[in-house]
C-alpha cells in the first residue's frame, strides 16, 4: 500500500498542475492542514530535478502566505473567542506574561518551528494570538521556510538518484520515520499545552 501511495505521489509530481497542488498543500499546512509540503517536494524534485529551485520557491511563498492566514486566525479568533475565555478563567495576568515572553523570543520561535517537523500552523496561529510584530513574523517565516525547502531541494538536486534509490529500497523505513516525526510534532504540542 505504501508503495502504491509513493508511486501515485510521484505521478502527481509529473503533472502539469503539480506546482499548484504543492502551493495549496504548503499554504494550508501553515494554517490548518497536518500534512507537510515535503511530502510533495520530495517526489516533485526527484521527478524533475531541473525544477528544484522553482519547487522550493513555490513551497516557500505559499507556506509564508499560509502562515499569514494562520496569523490572522490567531489574531481575529482570539479577540472574539479566546480573550473572553482567558478573562473568564482568570488567566489575564498569566497570558500577559506569556505574551511578553513570546514578543521577546517570537522571531526565534517562528524560525525554529519553520525549520523543524513541528507543526508550523501552531506557531503561526500562536503568533497571531500574541500579536507578534507582523514584520518580524514574516521575516522569520521567510528565512526558516526558505532555508528548509531550499535545503531539501538542494540535497535532492545534488543527490537525487542516490536518494531516490535509498527511498525506494527503504520505503517502509522512510515512511515510518516520517510518521514518527509527525507524531513527535503532535506530542510536542501536547507537552507545551
Amino acid at each position: 500500500m505504501i508503495r502504491r501511495l509513493y508511486d501515485w505521489t510521484l505521478s502527481l509530481a509529473g503533472r502539469k498542475n503539480a506546482l499548484t497542488l504543492l502551493a495549496i498543500v504548503a499554504f494550508v499546512e501553515s494554517s490548518i492542514f497536518p500534512i507537510p509540503p515535503d511530502v510533495l517536494i520530495l517526489p516533485m524534485v526527484l521527478a524533475a530535478r531541473e525544477k528544484a529551485w522553482k519547487i522550493a520557491a513555490v513551497a516557500t511563498v505559499a507556506s509564508v502566505l499560509g502562515g499569514l492566514a494562520g496569523y490572522a486566525i490567531g489574531l481575529f479568533l482570539f479577540e472574539a473567542v479566546g480573550q473572553p475565555l482567558v478573562s473568564f478563567y482568570g488567566y489575564t495576568e498569566d497570558f500577559t506574561q506569556f505574551q511578553a515572553l513570546y514578543q521577546e523570543w517570537g522571531a526565534w520561535i517562528v524560525f525554529g518551528a519553520g525549520l523543524t517537523p513541528f507543526p508550523f500552523k501552531v506557531i503561526t496561529i500562536a503568533s497571531g494570538v500574541v500579536a507578534l510584530n507582523p514584520v518580524v513574523f514574516v521575516v522569520a517565516a521567510i528565512l526558516a521556510r526558505g532555508l528548509r525547502f531550499y535545503l531539501v531541494a538542494a540535497l535532492l538536486w545534488k543527490y537525487g538518484p542516490q536518494i531516490r534509490s535509498f527511498i525506494e529500497k527503504r520505503l517502509g523505513l522512510v515512511t515510518l520515520l516520517a510518521f514518527l516525526l509527525l507524531i513527535g510534532g503532535f506530542a510536542a504540542i501536547r507537552l507545551v499545552n
